[in-house]
């Protein structure tokens, strides 16, 4: 049970802060570009209030993993910040950034509104933060290799966020609280296939990294 909860604890570490390095570098790089803040202050406090509570909290009902009890002893002094979760948070960071800046420029050039392209950039944080919370399921196998079933909390969390999404995007009272705006069905698509392809990128770094270690 030390072992699953500490497992547990690591993945939300896993998941958590990849997400807000990538929250910062994308308003950094606005700054240093000198363009309008892909997302506003605001926006940020609902990404990281939502998803922390219906994301990352699911992962500590993530059942232990297979030959837990086969893994030699974890030396007391290994640090949780390891040089695996680093090169992790520099890439997911990465990911978010590429996807939420990009779709933000794209949408603008694309002579959609201000307000338009923020929702479309928020949404992007937000799909991306779920599909990457089931690579977290798991620190080393890949997704397809996970019980689907095992962590309905899992399941039960991304369904709520993509209703609260929806509310986020459609409502008018979110609409004027948070200044956003209904952006066109055939973004989602696009959304979804990024956040499908960042999915996907991670489970090559986890391979990658099971090679380096034998």
């Amino acid at each position: 049970e030390g072992r699953a909860i500490y497992d547990n604890l690591v993945k939300f570490i896993t998941w958590t802060l990849p997400t807000n390095f990538g929250e910062g570098l994308v308003i950094l790089a606005a700054v240093l570009a000198g363009v309008t803040l892909p997302i506003t202050p605001l926006q940020v406090l609902w990404i990281n209030m939502t998803t922390a509570v219906f994301l990352g909290l699911a992962l500590t009902f993530e059942p232990a993993e297979p030959g837990i009890m086969r893994r030699p002893p974890r030396p007391p002094a290994t640090p949780v910040l390891d040089s695996a979760l680093v090169v992790r948070i520099v890439l997911v960071g990465v990911l978010l950034l590429a996807g939420a800046f990009g779709s933000f420029l794209l949408e603008l050039a694309r002579g959609y509104s201000l307000a338009e392209a923020r929702t479309l950039a928020v949404n992007v944080f937000v799909l991306v933060e779920t599909a990457y919370l089931f690579n977290c399921r798991s620190l080393v196998r890949p997704v397809v290799r996970l019980p689907a079933l095992s962590n309905p909390w899992v399941w039960a969390g991304a369904g709520t966020m993509l209703a609260l999404q929806l509310l986020f995007t459609y409502a008018p009272p979110m609409n004027r609280l948070f200044a956003t705006a209904p952006v066109r069905a055939e973004a989602w698509l696009e959304i979804g296939a990024f956040a499908l392809a960042c999915l996907l990128v991670v489970d090559m770094e986890k391979a990658w990294r099971r090679r380096r270690s034998g």
